[in-house]
């Protein structure tokens, strides 16, 4: 299902920087006609809302606290499409001090957090004619990447959420989405050698959308990896472990 963006109402999660203000940005220039940009600090959404007050609303949610997800719900009475972007990443694997409590975090963020706004707005997006659900994963979601351990893990569970999610919605209004990207030029990414921007990973995000593509490998790497893992996915497992430096 091809989806046109202008005119279309969308909901931002994690919109108050990287690839959350990119896809605000993004948005604005296509015409889209009520962009509600989330972020957890709401003084952090009214600095985005003010660039362009006339679409952009800004709303506090944080989406591991189920009181800001019923308000977000009940406040939106029409969505066409939502994009959960909201993530943390805290660089640690399975086994070091505080690596369990890292895995909660994330797996709260990352996984829960998406699935129960999802489930809160998934009455409103219904009443669409065409709408949409992006969900942003990663390629650490397809294959883990250890130094991101609990994150990859939590990543994985928003893969396999995306395709349960549109088995389930496959012959209804509305389109699932997953992104996988590499690394991105963002916060959460510091320390990567080699990072796409955010502006042209969310350009191909919404190209995809127009064009009614499910999965998008949104940068060179993410798309070197992803081939690699449908040839062999052995040996990217240990090319992963290798880049970590956590290869015997």
């Amino acid at each position: 299902m091809k989806l046109a963006l202008k005119g279309k109402t969308v909901l931002v999660t994690g919109s108050n920087r990287g690839i959350g203000k990119a896809f605000v940005e993004a948005l604005i220039a296509r015409g889209a006609s009520r962009i509600y940009a989330a972020a957890r600090q709401l003084s952090d959404a009214q600095a985005l809302a003010s660039c362009a007050p006339e679409v952009v609303v800004a709303m506090q949610l944080d989406i591991t606290n189920a009181s800001e997800i019923a308000s977000v719900a009940a406040t939106i009475t029409h969505l066409d499409i939502l994009i959960n972007n909201a993530g943390v990443a805290q660089g640690s694997g399975f086994s070091g001090e505080g690596s369990l409590e890292i895995a909660r975090t994330e797996m709260a963020t990352n996984y829960f957090g998406s699935l129960n706004l999802t489930h809160a707005l998934l009455p409103v997006l219904r009443a669409s004619s065409a709408a949409a659900i992006v969900n942003i994963s990663s390629i650490a979601g397809i294959s883990n990447f250890p130094a991101l351990g609990p994150y990859s893990a939590s990543k994985a569970a928003v893969h396999s959420f995306i395709q349960g999610l549109r088995a389930e919605l496959r012959n209804s209004n509305i389109l699932v989405q997953g992104v996988y990207p590499g690394p991105v030029d963002t916060r959460m990414a510091e320390g990567a050698s080699e990072k796409a921007d955010p502006a042209e990973v969310v350009d191909c995000v919404l190209k995809g959308l127009e064009n009614g593509q499910e999965d998008i490998f949104p940068d060179v790497f993410s798309q070197a990896m992803y081939r690699a893992f449908c040839q062999n996915p052995k040996l990217l497992e240990q090319q992963f472990a290798q880049m970590s430096g956590l290869a015997g």
